[in-house]
């Protein structure tokens, strides 16, 4: 089976930094775009930033400048790199996948999310 667990969450003071992982694991053939979303009770969910296979990203102009998304293909592993937090930065995030088990199945996986509190 594959899964995605997200890690790196926690309490932080307003600007301050936190760094969120994603692994992927299990049958894994191939990966494509990785990418981070947030959500918070009664919003919709919001694309954070994203990350192709080929490492061109793109960011929501809210995060822009202050968050740095990653990948190690190796590991299998997408990383949010998040400074000058802000408490509108707290949220539930969730990282997901397009990512292919096998050969011509392609799917998008979630994770179960971690949660970012901004806060004084």
């Amino acid at each position: 089976q594959v899964q995605l667990v997200e890690s790196g969450g926690g309490l932080v003071q307003p600007g301050g930094s936190l760094r969120l992982s994603c692994a992927a694991s299990g049958s894994i053939f191939s990966i494509n775009a990785m990418r981070w979303h947030r959500q918070t009770s009664g919003k919709e969910r919001e694309l954070v930033a994203s990350i192709t296979s080929g490492g061109s990203t793109n960011y929501a102009d809210s995060v822009k400048d202050r968050f740095t998304i990653s990948r190690d293909n190796v590991k299998n592993t997408v990383y949010l790199q998040m400074n000058s937090l802000k408490p509108e930065d707290t949220a539930v995030y969730y990282c997901n996948a397009d990512l292919s088990p096998y050969y011509g199945k392609t799917y998008a996986y979630w994770g179960q999310g971690t949660q970012v509190l901004v806060s004084s």
